[in-house]
């Protein structure tokens, strides 16, 4: 008799993991060599249920240009490269990267229940589901354990929800063991691409390891489901914060009507919008890259429009191990004898007056 599966774990094994499987679902799309080609050199994953919020099979649609490889992801310009971040020179054991002082990331997993088009870590996507081993766990523990210093740790990925409950046990358990780590983060799509693994007994084992923090990603108002919105209420009802990185994509969220919608919804349902991210330069997403200028000019128009709990930081994460830079709309404009002079949300000029007493 044929196993019957956890639900998130049947959507894995039906995930469609190629053009062709995708054709079989949506046959009227047009499919071309440059396309093929794509697939070839950054393979392709999406659960059913992702793949089910896509209502145009074309690359006009949000959750189809997110997913579904294009001729585009073929241009390399000199600037994109594979490691956009320099984190395999900030790796000083497998799996763990340390480029701030008081912080590192673990990639515990290269598996994902989608693979973004955008990746940062295409080069680890294409890995073929490779999970951290009990020596490279061991090797990050012993690392943590000589640097007191770090006191908060990121497991990523791929998606390290992707684990089984029984392994993530392990990785979580063996982290918060360390008395030096005091909060763990986790960066996970799977609310997005497969939310229901947001199941009772994971919420439990993250609640065990407390404090922890779920790091998610929505790019679109189209992805926040009530079937997603559902899990990210499992975990927040649990105490378990939930926080939203959103990336700006080009012809999928570039405008301050989308992104404002979203954070919106966001808020709402109790997902803090985080951060909003400008593309990384890693090869394959030229495509998708939009100039600083226009996340600082949605940033400008979301004053005043939005709460400010509800607004974003936008970042960009520069090369070479560089770091995130905030970025934020010009707002002093200039001084005056008597005080500072303010351009507002709505584009007036204001004056704060200094005080009197010097």
């Amino acid at each position: 008799m044929e196993e019957i599966l956890p639900e998130w774990q049947q959507q894995i094994k039906d995930s469609i993991r190629s053009l062709d499987a995708l054709l079989s679902v949506f046959p009227e799309i047009q499919i071309h060599e440059g396309m093929r080609e794509a697939e070839r050199k950054f393979p392709m994953s999406l659960t059913p249920y992702y793949a089910s919020l896509i209502r145009r099979p074309d690359f006009s649609d949000p959750v189809f240009a997110q997913c579904v490889p294009q001729q585009a992801e073929l241009l390399s310009p000199k600037w994109l490269s594979e490691d956009p971040l320099a984190e395999r020179s900030c790796s000083p054991t497998p799996r763990l990267i340390h480029r701030y002082p008081d912080r590192v990331l673990i990639i515990a997993t290269s598996a994902c229940a989608a693979y973004c088009r955008h990746c940062t870590r295409k080069r680890v996507s294409s890995q073929c589901d490779a999970a951290i081993s009990d020596e490279e766990l061991e090797a990050c523990v012993a690392y943590l354990k000589t640097h007191p210093e770090v006191d908060d740790v990121l497991v990523s990925g791929g998606d390290p929800l992707m684990l089984t409950d029984n392994r993530l046990t392990t990785i979580l358990s063996s982290i918060r063991r360390i008395e030096s780590v005091k909060v763990i983060r986790i960066a996970s799509r799977v609310l997005v691409t497969l939310p229901m693994r947001i199941t009772p007994g994971l919420v439990d084992i993250l609640r065990a390891n407390a404090p922890v923090f779920v790091n998610t990603h929505f790019n679109h108002p189209v992805e926040l489901t009530p079937t997603a919105i559902a899990a990210a209420n499992r975990l927040t009802d649990a105490g378990i914060p939930v926080a939203n990185q959103t990336v700006l994509l080009r012809k999928i969220n570039d405008s301050a009507e989308i992104i404002e919608k979203l954070c919106r919804q966001l808020f709402h349902n109790r997902i803090r919008p985080y951060y909003l991210f400008q593309c990384d330069l890693v090869q394959g997403i030229e495509h998708l890259r939009t100039p600083l200028s226009t996340g600082i000019d949605i940033m400008r128009q979301l004053r005043g429009r939005l709460s400010g709990m509800a607004i974003p930081n936008f970042a960009v994460d520069t090369p070479g191990a560089g770091g995130k830079v905030e970025l934020l709309p010009e707002s002093i404009i200039g001084q005056t004898a008597t005080g500072t002079l303010l351009l507002n949300s709505r584009g007036e000029k204001v004056l704060y007056p200094d005080p009197e007493i010097k």
